[in-house]
């Protein structure tokens, strides 16, 4: 099996999949009589058609190491990962290899950190560290199958072990 190290989750590693959403740097606007830093536009939302739609995820916490089996993908829109908790939680990402997902890539966030998958981005299914793996997700809501799943001949090994 193939191993994929654990990367930290930055701006600058991630932006090829998409947008981390976090508290970097000053905010944009000071709002509510002074008393809130409001940090601008943090994501490229994206839908083909649709709207947007906010729903709530109760996911089972994985373990360390993980095996990575399966990506899906979204074409018709982007799909955001707001964390309700300060636990941390897995973003796996693979840019697109000819309709299937290349090299995997894994990002631990920190607390506080959440992100925006861009459309039509391979990614791992909803991976939470800790539980509570409550989120609440961001993402398109309309007619017609807005899912592809790519399963993988051999598992990925994340982190460790």
């Amino acid at each position: 099996m193939t191993r994929i190290a654990i990367e930290p989750l930055t701006r600058a590693g991630f932006s090829p999949f998409g947008d981390v959403l976090d508290f970097d740097g000053d905010p944009d606007r000071i709002i509510n009589q002074g008393k809130c830093g409001r940090y601008h536009d943090r994501a490229r939302l994206d839908f083909g058609d649709g709207r947007a739609g906010i729903s709530l995820f109760d996911a089972e916490p994985r373990t360390l190491p993980y095996r990575l089996e399966m990506m899906e993908r979204h074409p018709d829109g982007s799909q955001a990962f707001v964390p309700m908790t300060q636990n941390p939680f897995l973003v796996i990402v693979a840019p697109d290899d000819g309709g299937a997902p290349g090299r995997p890539r894994a990002f631990e966030t920190a607390p506080g950190q959440a992100v925006n998958v861009h459309r039509g981005m391979w990614h791992g299914v909803l991976t939470p560290l800790a539980a509570p793996g409550v989120f609440a997700v961001i993402d398109r809501i309309g007619a017609g199958t807005n899912l592809e799943e790519f399963w993988f001949d051999e598992a990925y090994v994340v982190g460790s072990g």
